[in-house]
């Protein structure tokens, strides 16, 4: 099968993202004729590169267009109109989990939990929860905690407003401001379509975390503080497979992750964020239906916990979009 991985990047050449490398080696081995396929900005020789390579199946991996997150899902649409074969979740999906504001109205549909939130558009209050301080301000439609710092978690209206005005002014969207939920944070995997089922969880630990700052997994947490891998909140996280991790919890935050994953009709593979209280109350605070798919990430790891290596892993999202498209 001849597969292109379709990826964001602000330049051609060599892929630096090592995930690309990895996926393009685990279809390798499995006999795939593979390349690559940067998202570039001009959609007519976008369009022109991908007719020209024929592919059987392309592997989406794009998280944004023209370096804008909040446009993921238009590369999807760009693929419908182009009639190609593609593994991940439609436009639809993609739009509907990719809008944090509008992600969680569906979810609330759909009885699945997630915090209280309120979103406020140039002094226009579009909705309010019965909200209550302390708060996250987040920026509703970027990904991979693009715009969290530990100044998102606010505890004041003075607070609260300095946020607003930041994400207001740095993203051009209106701020999404979200009931902080303290609490234990999992992350949970999702393979499959209608016989979907969830992997299993993985949890943040904060045990190293500074303790002057909200335990969150802000940017610095993920990626390092301004680009510097050695910064407190990156030192002080790592994800972890939980050894304690009551049975009843496990069957809630798996259970919430398939509800979540049904109700915005995403496809083949999604990861759920969720905050367990010591109640036992589980929330979704984010669901990505383009998660990251390298060998030591969060997915690729539960998928291993769950007797799937990576070759398998990568074998099984082509299986799933192949059989989406047979006739």
């Amino acid at each position: 099968m001849k597969i292109i991985i379709l990826h964001s990047e602000d330049a051609l050449g060599p892929p630096a993202d090592p995930v690309l490398e990895q996926i393009a080696n685990a279809l390798k081995r499995a006999d795939h004729e593979t390349a690559f396929q940067v998202v570039l900005s001009d959609v007519v020789a976008l369009a022109t590169a991908l007719r020209a390579a024929e592919p059987d199946l392309i592997v989406n991996l794009a998280e944004a267009f023209d370096g804008k997150s909040a446009l993921e899902s238009n590369v999807a649409a760009l693929l419908n109109l182009l009639d190609m074969r593609y593994t991940g979740s439609s436009p639809a999906g993609l739009m509907l989990a990719g809008d944090k504001a509008l992600c969680k109205k569906v979810l609330s549909f759909h009885g699945v939990l997630s915090p209280q939130f309120a979103t406020v558009h140039r002094g226009d209050v579009e909705w309010a929860g019965d909200l209550s301080f302390p708060l996250i301000v987040k920026p509703p439609q970027e990904d991979a905690s693009i715009g969290i710092t530990h100044a998102s978690v606010v505890h004041n209206v003075q607070e609260l407003l300095e946020q607003m005005g930041e994400v207001q002014g740095r993203f051009q969207q209106p701020p999404l401001v979200e009931q902080f939920i303290d609490g234990r944070e999992f992350y949970v995997g999702v393979i499959g379509n209608a016989d979907a089922r969830a992997l299993p969880p993985l949890e943040m630990d904060f045990t190293g975390f500074p303790t002057d700052r909200p335990k969150i997994a802000s940017w610095a947490a993920k990626w390092g503080e301004e680009g510097e891998e050695d910064g407190a909140e990156y030192a002080g996280t790592r994800s972890i497979l939980p050894k304690d991790l009551p049975p009843e919890l496990d069957e809630c935050l798996r259970k919430t992750a398939l509800d979540a994953f049904h109700a915005l009709r995403l496809r083949d593979y999604a990861r759920v964020d969720m905050r367990a209280t010591e109640a036992g109350e589980v929330y979704v605070i984010e669901v990505n239906p383009n998660c990251y798919l390298e060998e030591s990430g969060e997915f690729a790891r539960a998928a291993a916990a769950d007797g799937m290596d990576y070759d398998a892993l990568i074998g099984r999202l082509i299986e799933l979009a192949s059989a989406r498209y047979a006739r």
